[in-house]
């Protein structure tokens, strides 16, 4: 079995046990997606689950809302990977006594968010169980594929667009507050960055992943894939409007709030020093990459311990 070096956490602790227990009957584990080869073509597959009461609750968001945000996520790690998508498998668990239009308001939710980046659905399944869940299975091709294993020193560590904005409603919703609309937005309808992913892949990124845990996991996960360092310089990072005024209320420097919090579906990209940066979407440079091994986060010069999103924390 060939496997890609994981980071730190109670969650990827699980997936190494399990891959021990695969040995061979499993292929490079760790990646965004599983990367197969048929004949000319590098087919990109990966699967993503959404829980009630642990990745959305429902007096936060509409049915449709649901169903956007769990294929948003899936799809977003077709992004990380440079791939474009051809559909998803959905499998979605619900109480018995929802009615037949949470079926339906779930899967128009599910059936947008595809349609947005040009996919279908595919197919899918229905169970009964004690709470909303959905399991979306995303395929796609992918011409130059990239994994989180390909950076080098010397490198430079990107981000696109803006983080902190899916924090920022979350934090409000668990004040009982209602978001900043440019926050909720972020937090209901997430864009999985497809366009974005496929541009970098074919112009030289090295390691690419989504921001789904959170920069400050995340970018360990990138650093222990592809056996180097990152340094990443806080005050660089592109922080979404409302983070400011959340940041405020939580007590921390607005770059340490929008580190922390996951669910952005960015991109973090590593690219070739001599990457000039001149491109037609939001992509702001945030560090480099570094001999040695593991993630060094720095604010004005000075250290800062952060952790990511831990699903079994």
């Amino acid at each position: 079995m060939t496997e890609t070096p994981l980071g730190g956490g109670g969650e990827f602790d699980r997936i190494r046990a399990i891959a021990a227990a695969l040995g061979g009957r499993a292929r490079e584990l760790g990646n965004d997606t599983a990367l197969v080869r048929l004949g000319d073509t590098t087919v990109a597959l990966s699967a993503d689950v959404s829980v009630e009461g642990v990745h959305f609750r429902r007096e936060w968001l509409s049915f449709e809302e649901i169903g956007w945000r769990a294929a948003a996520s899936a799809l977003s790690d077709l992004a990380a990977s440079g791939a474009e998508p051809i559909g998803v498998l959905a499998a979605l668990t619900i109480p018995a006594q929802e009615p037949l239009s949470t079926f339906v308001a779930l899967m128009q939710g599910v059936g947008a968010a595809v349609d947005a980046v040009g996919g279908k659905v595919l197919g899918g399944d229905l169970s009964r169980g004690a709470a909303i869940a959905l399991a979306l299975t995303v395929l796609g091709t992918a011409t130059t594929p990239v994994k989180r294993s390909g950076a080098h020193p010397g490198d430079g560590v990107w981000v696109t667009g803006e983080l902190g904005g899916a924090r920022a409603a979350l934090t409000a919703f668990l004040a009982a507050r209602e978001p900043d609309p440019g926050a909720r937005a972020r937090f209901a309808r997430p864009e999985p960055r497809i366009a974005w992913g496929r541009w970098l892949a074919a112009h030289g990124a090295r390691a690419m992943l989504d921001v789904s845990d959170g920069l400050a996991g995340d970018a360990g996960h990138l650093a222990a894939a592809s056996g180097v360092a990152l340094r990443i310089e806080l005050e660089r990072v592109p922080c979404h409007p409302a983070v400011r005024a959340e940041a405020l209320q939580a007590g921390e420097p607005a770059p340490v709030f929008a580190a922390k919090g996951g669910e952005d579906y960015e991109l973090l990209v590593v690219l070739p020093s001599a990457f000039p940066g001149a491109v037609e979407f939001p992509l702001t440079r945030v560090g480099e990459v570094l001999p040695g091994a593991g993630l060094r986060l720095e604010l004005a010069g000075r250290p800062v311990v952060l952790a990511g999103y831990e699903h079994f924390a």
